[in-house]
């Protein structure tokens, strides 16, 4: 079995898609955290073995040791996250793209 389940990250509101889309985004945000931390840390480090130890101290563990997306859902399921709807402006970029959008003509 799965933990958490699909139902208690969405507490029933949301439905996959949206779930999987925001898993993504916070995962995506974990992954450029880590990417920062790794970046000032080999600022920091003058290239020697020990260094290279300090290197992966100086990221923080959650970041170095655990799967973006496996991250992602711990947040949401904490609570740190939360999944928000945002229906008007889905809506109004999707009669945008329908009134731009022509007909192909089929010959």
């Amino acid at each position: 079995m799965i933990y958490p389940t699909i139902s208690e990250l969405t507490k029933d509101e949301f439905n996959r898609y949206e779930l999987a889309l925001a898993t993504a985004k916070c995962a995506r945000m974990i992954t450029d955290e880590y990417v920062r931390q790794r970046e000032a840390a080999e600022k920091a480090s003058t290239g020697n073995k020990e260094a290279d130890r300090n290197l992966m101290n100086a990221i923080n563990r959650e970041y170095r040791d655990e799967k973006a997306v496996k991250n992602a859902i711990n947040r949401i399921h904490k609570g740190e996250y939360t999944l928000v709807r945002r229906e008007d402006e889905d809506m109004a970029q999707t009669k945008e793209i329908a009134d731009t959008t022509e007909p192909v003509d089929a010959e």
